[in-house]
């Protein structure tokens, strides 16, 4: 009896002992989820987990979300599952809180056996990254930073159309390739959405080249591409240059171009001055039933203004009003200018009557187009008055200027631009308006007076440009002021402005008419050594020795623009035949017309020269 009293004693020792060691240990903490139901038996959305939003409100309120996220999971013996992170990573209210949602992302990788994060928490995060007000170099560090930390994860196609459109967005072109090479060794076939956001992220990342060997792939491997796919490479075409490439496409596309397609390819042949183009893609647009947007309208409207064909503009704008499409102050002020440049100064101000009573507010360019339009009907006075009106404009003054200047009335031009700088309050006078003041001293011959209105520019707070410099270089030389004309052009030089075509020829044209030939050719080859091509200084420097009848000098310019290889040397026989007429030496021109001179060889012995140009005023030479 006492043994067996002994040995139930023994035991309930040993059960009370391993009771209270097991009522000492800690349960096991339990992953929660995201949603509250994980079958698929119940229909219908699934309700999110209440712990999604204590998370997301413990993160918006914590200052230190690491040790806040401890001591949750803690105190409710929870650990955070991947797809409860990939659901508060989407949470609008960590949207303005990147630097929370990186620490919650890292945090719940620490925890004890943590899978891996979810392909949705990469993409919520980026997504984040993109719309975050963060510096660019920190936002793309953190960015490569989670493409790079994909691992072994593999991404599918369906999901890898997500992230690459997320990477496209910020412009990261190398980790955007790295998930394209990761889903291929994935074994997945990349779809048409997949191709699309890769083509997206290489035009916006100015790598058309690489778009467009994407495209090729495309085509010849990978699924049929769709409208958006034709969309894309047609823009990558365009920011190349290639229009001609980008209008085969168009034409390759058939029936499925939209109103983007067209409105790329109208863009960029207005930019290249294709205005014809232009009006023949709208013209297919409408015979097709595309809707062209607003914006495609006034390019049209404007291309076709520009061509001189304001009549077709104004159709296209009556077009527009049968459709229903708003009309912007734009197309009218392009109607104006058009109608204004054919010579139908009635028909133009009907235009701005017709815009005000539609309810548009003339803007500064239709201001500066109307008294365009007056100046050119020989109504300069008007076009002050007009000017003065509306003194807030300072490209109407700059038009009103030079309207003035172009009618010979220099005085009331310059007195304009002092009315202009004296009043208080409205426009100041810019940089256009010292220039046609400048330019119609000018042409009075009052180059002195404008340099010294040049040198007014700067207290008004306008820096000369090239246009400055072409006016003064031109009326210094055409006044025989050809020292003070080289002063200038050595203050461009120096100034760092890259001389025009304009100035340039101005420059060849008087120095050669001064006689000083050597010195033209000096700054002729200065201007090339600075990679500043003076196109036609030296058809401007034969033009001028043979109208001020220094023939042998104009010989000698021509046989030297052979000999250094300037010109190829028919090509300077067509230039000294054309200075030779229009200087009234048709008996040299037709010399020079029968002759082998700049393009035939003489035999002297063994030796063979070419025929020079100084031999045309060898009377007895034979040529």
């Amino acid at each position: 009896m006492r043994r067996a009293l002994a040995r139930a004693a023994a035991l309930y020792a040993r059960h009370s002992s391993s009771s209270s060691s097991a009522a000492g240990a800690a349960p096991a903490a339990e992953w929660v989820e995201a949603f509250m139901d994980l079958s698929d038996v119940a229909g219908g959305p699934r309700q999110p987990s209440p712990w999604v939003g204590r998370v997301v409100a413990l993160l918006r309120d914590s200052a230190d979300p690491d040790s806040d996220l401890d001591a949750f999971c803690r105190r409710f013996l929870v650990r955070l599952s991947p797809s409860l992170v990939a659901e508060a990573l989407r949470s609008p209210d960590l949207r303005d809180r990147p630097a929370a949602a990186l620490r919650l992302f890292d945090w719940a990788a620490r925890q004890p056996r943590f899978p891996r994060h979810r392909l949705a928490a990469y993409v919520s995060l980026l997504d984040l990254l993109a719309a975050a007000a963060l510096p660019p170099a920190e936002r793309d560090a953190a960015a490569r930073a989670l493409v790079r930390g994909l691992g072994p994860l593999a991404v599918p196609p369906p999901a890898c159309g997500a992230l690459m459109r997320s990477l496209g967005a910020m412009g990261l072109v190398e980790e955007l390739l790295f998930v394209w090479r990761r889903m291929k060794a994935s074994g997945g076939l990349p779809s048409v959405e997949t191709f699309n956001c890769l083509l997206t992220a290489l035009v916006n990342a100015s790598f058309p080249a690489a778009a467009r060997r994407v495209f090729d792939l495309m085509r010849r491997d990978g699924p049929a591409p769709d409208a958006v796919t034709y969309n894309v490479v047609i823009k990558a075409h365009c920011s190349a240059g290639e229009t001609a490439a980008a209008a085969a496409l168009l034409a390759e596309m058939g029936g499925a171009a939209d109103k983007i397609s067209y409105a790329t390819v109208i863009q960029a042949r207005y930019a290249d001055g294709d205005h014809g183009g232009c009006a023949a893609l709208y013209q297919e647009m409408e015979e097709r039933g595309v809707e062209a947007p607003p914006h495609v309208c006034t390019l049209v409207v404007a291309g076709l203004c520009r061509e001189g064909r304001p009549f077709e503009a104004a159709t296209v704008v009556r077009r527009m009003a049968a459709r229903g499409v708003r009309r912007n102050a734009a197309v009218y002020t392009a109607l104006l200018d058009g109608f204004s440049k054919a010579g139908d100064a009635a028909r133009a101000m009907e235009m701005l009557e017709r815009m005000r009573e539609e309810g548009l507010e003339p803007d500064q360019v239709t201001h500066g187009a109307v008294v365009g339009c007056l100046c050119r009907a020989g109504r300069p006075a008007e076009a002050a008055e007009w000017a003065r009106r509306w003194g807030g404009n300072a490209v109407a003054y700059a038009a009103a200027i030079d309207g003035l200047g172009k009618a010979g009335r220099a005085d009331e031009a310059v007195a304009l631009l002092e009315e202009m700088a004296a009043a208080r309050g409205g426009a100041r006078p810019d940089a256009a308006c010292f220039n046609a003041a400048m330019a119609a001293l000018c042409r009075a011959g009052r180059a002195a007076e404008a340099a010294a209105l040049r040198g007014r520019m700067a207290g008004e707070g306008c820096e000369a440009d090239a246009r400055t410099y072409a006016i003064l270089v031109e009326g210094m030389f055409k006044g025989r002021r050809a020292e003070e004309g080289m002063r200038v052009w050595g203050e461009m030089v120096a100034a760092g402005v890259a001389p025009t075509a304009a100035a340039a020829a101005a420059m060849a044209r008087g120095l050669c008419a001064a006689g000083k030939v050597e010195r033209a050719c000096r700054a002729v080859d200065e201007m090339a050594a600075r990679g500043a091509v003076a196109e036609g200084a030296y058809e401007e420097m034969m033009g001028a020795l043979c109208a001020a009848g220094r023939l042998a000098q104009a010989c000698r310019l021509a046989d030297g623009m052979v000999e250094r290889g300037r010109e190829v040397p028919a090509r300077v026989r067509t230039l000294f035949l054309n200075a030779l007429r229009k200087a009234g030496r048709a008996d040299l021109a037709m010399k020079l017309l029968h002759s082998r001179i700049g393009i035939g060889y003489r035999r002297l012995g063994s030796v063979k020269r070419r025929v020079k140009f100084q031999t045309l005023l060898q009377p007895s030479s034979t040529t």
